[in-house]
């Protein structure tokens, strides 16, 4: 039997994750790998997290709140927003899909920075919607080029910030001249899936714009400061009446019992916040020293990963690296032939990879 799928679905290439430390350990039969490839909190879970989801462990057979109404009600209270102003996702994917499927029709154009997140994409063209890429100015999204790029079919701009996968920001002055500049219709989608890493006071916060022209929505997740990423849970910022269109399309359920327990018990968890952010800082100077020392050519970031040019075939430096236990990951995908990222570990898991690219390159 031939299935036939139309144009659009066809052109979309299958989202590839970072390579999991199990998946290592049976094909090459490493152990003790260590995995540096997917931007994960090396310290694990926020404790008052794991307290709250091993407490509501006994309620699994029931069905959760599809509201999330303590999450929200606790984000509401951090905040300082209303709750009609809250939608909860599976992960920031989840809430990406939903804004792509109630936003937007075949053929109207997202602008989306090129390289970045490839999930934008990914929707987009889900959508039946034209994804219209603009190249990044020095491993940096250029406002500018993006406004170059808005016809009167564009319908939405995705902005990642922190930009994933080069580390970059957008600061506050460029933001507000951006969107003074841009149709009033149009949908700012500002991903700050690594807002809590940065260090740069002039970098925007979408969330300060929420209550503002034009619409601008703030996505926020719980995968990567507060530790949560097996459980996929985050929350998009945005008017009521977008969140109201939101909420239409959701899946009654799309956010689990043990997701919900644990994120509402993460974002009051400041200490365990405070102590991942101090770790991935130190962990990020000890490896721009040492880097530096050896020679071998990285980009500065304000978030949680970073680039190196290994300055030969990256796909090549990702299995060999793979043979001395260390998982990292090939920028080919991205357009970066001799790219490779990497996120902060451990201290230990630091120094391996210090010690694997010196090996390797």
């Amino acid at each position: 039997m031939t299935i036939s799928l139309p144009d659009y679905i066809q052109s979309i290439t299958p989202y590839k994750p970072g390579k999991p430390i199990e998946e290592l350990a049976r094909e090459l039969g490493i152990q003790h790998a260590i995995k540096l490839a997917s931007n994960e909190n090396p310290l694990g879970p926020s404790p008052r997290a794991m307290d709250a989801i091993t407490a509501a462990v006994s309620n699994l057979h029931r069905y959760p709140d599809g509201a999330g109404h303590d999450l929200v009600a606790r984000l509401s209270e951090y905040w300082k927003l209303a709750p009609e102003y809250f939608v909860l996702g599976n992960g920031s994917d989840d809430l990406i899909g939903m804004l792509t499927r109630a936003l937007l029709q075949p053929g109207d154009e997202v602008i989306i920075p090129a390289p970045s997140f490839l999930m934008y994409e990914i929707n987009v063209r889900s959508a039946g919607a034209i994804p219209v890429f603009v190249p990044l100015r020095a491993l940096a999204i250029d406002l500018n080029d993006l406004l170059k790029n808005v016809t009167t079919r564009t319908r939405m701009v995705f902005i990642c910030n922190p930009n994933n996968p080069t580390g970059t920001i957008i600061s506050g002055k460029s933001f507000d001249t951006f969107l003074q500049a841009l149709p009033q219709d149009i949908v700012v989608v500002v991903d700050e899936a690594y807002m809590e890493f940065v260090r740069d006071s002039d970098c925007v916060r979408g969330i300060a714009y929420v209550q503002k022209p034009p619409p601008v929505v703030t996505l926020r997740t719980f995968s990567k400061a507060y530790g949560l990423a097996g459980l996929r849970i985050g929350y998009g910022v945005m008017k009521p009446e977008l969140a109201e269109a939101m909420q239409r399309i959701r899946q009654p359920f799309n956010t689990s019992l043990l997701a919900q327990a644990g994120a509402a018990a993460a974002i009051g968890d400041e200490e365990f916040l405070k102590r991942t952010i101090r770790m991935v800082h130190e962990g990020l100077d000890y490896l721009f020293t040492e880097l530096s020392r050896a020679g071998i050519r990285y980009f500065p970031t304000q978030s949680n990963f970073f680039l190196i040019d290994a300055g030969k075939d990256a796909d090549t430096v990702f299995d060999a690296m793979l043979r001395l236990g260390v998982i990292v990951r090939s920028m080919t995908s991205y357009g970066y032939p001799t790219y490779i990222r990497v996120n902060t570990g451990l201290p230990e898991e630091n120094k391996r990879l210090v010690q694997a690219l010196k090996q390797v390159l």
